[in-house]
């Protein structure tokens, strides 16, 4: 619950930094956060003298760069959508996460994948619709521009701009979501720091030649108080992962996994407290259809030795040892 805490305040000051007079490009915000991340996690590697500490062993270097694409392809989407978008509906967005690893895992890892998950899918569908609120649904209802944040200069989100940050948010699940099946096929054969590295190494290579290609200046913060949000976006979102996986080593998958949906109220309480911002009727409705099937899926979940299909790896020598959370692999970084 702590690390959702901080994973709220890390969005809180993307937030805050996407609100100044002139915007910090969404490029050098993943550059300074996994940069922080990549130095942490190289020198963690390093000091533990892990094997392979930089590119990770030599067999599964193809899935850990899957990883690190896959974990690109869930960041920078959800960092520029939150340009539009405001933390609660960011956030309940990001609860359809579970339900699209689900049906990856049936796909690509031939995970069983039962009614009640596929029941639980279609009723998330029409909350994200809720939240997502599509012009050619809801303009005929004259919510033809709507109400977003109070940061912006007149207050108002276009409908259209609005629809294409929540498809923007929904390619952010996508990314998360394949990365976490990635990570699930690697399993104990790496350490979960290789696969940090390989996360921010592909966000740092992507995102400073991106920077250089597409002309982007760079926007140096001149307020300490911008100064101060840029090093807790970094800080937050390392501390964040690293919590994450300390909690779900120390419970079961289904009870530590109950942690996350409280991301929704810490999001809500900054987005008041911050922005002044109070979710819609219509958020507040479609947040909690996806957080309550969501949190169905989880609690019907059996027990892992009679849902386990997926074929476990042995573990080679000066690998990971086996009392590793698969869990905690498969969610570090994300």
């Amino acid at each position: 619950m702590i690390s959702m805490m901080f994973f709220a305040s890390m969005n809180l000051a993307v937030k805050l930094l996407n609100s100044l007079d002139t915007p910090v490009p969404t490029l050098e915000l993943i550059l300074v956060r996994m940069g922080g991340t990549l130095v942490c996690s190289v020198v963690y590697t390093v000091y533990t003298r892990v094997p392979d500490p930089i590119l990770g062993p030599r067999s599964l270097r193809v899935l850990l760069t899957a990883r690190g694409m896959f974990g690109l392809l869930f960041l920078f989407p959800n960092y520029w959508a939150l340009k539009y978008l405001s933390l609660s509906d960011d956030t309940s967005l990001s609860f359809l996460s579970p339900l699209v690893t689900a049906v990856f895992a049936r796909l690509f890892l031939k995970e069983a994948y039962s009614k009640k998950q596929a029941c639980a899918a279609l009723c998330s569908l029409f909350g994200v619709i809720l939240v997502a609120r599509p012009p050619f649904l809801f303009d005929r209802l004259g919510a033809g521009r709507i109400h977003a944040s109070s940061n912006l200069i007149d207050g108002d989100i276009p409908s259209a701009q609005r629809f294409i940050a929540v498809g923007a948010a929904l390619l952010s699940v996508l990314g998360g979501s394949m990365a976490q099946i990635s990570m699930r096929a690697i399993g104990k054969r790496a350490h979960p720091m290789h696969m940090m590295n390989y996360f921010s190494l592909w966000c740092v290579l992507t995102a400073g030649p991106g920077m250089a290609l597409f002309e982007i200046e760079p926007v140096f913060p001149r307020q300490w108080q911008s100064i101060c949000m840029l090093v807790m976006m970094s800080v937050f979102g390392f501390l964040a992962q690293i919590l994450l996986t300390m909690g779900l080593q120390r419970e079961t998958a289904a009870r530590g996994s109950m942690g996350v949906y409280v991301q929704v109220i810490f999001a809500a309480v900054f987005e008041l407290i911050f922005f002044g911002t109070v979710p819609s009727p219509l958020t507040v409705a479609g947040g909690v259809i996806i957080i309550a099937c969501a949190v169905c899926v989880v609690l019907s979940k059996q027990p892992q030795k009679e849902v386990a299909t997926v074929r476990e790896p042995v573990v080679e020598e000066g690998s990971v040892p086996r009392q590793q959370s698969d869990e905690s692999q498969r969610l570090l970084g994300v």
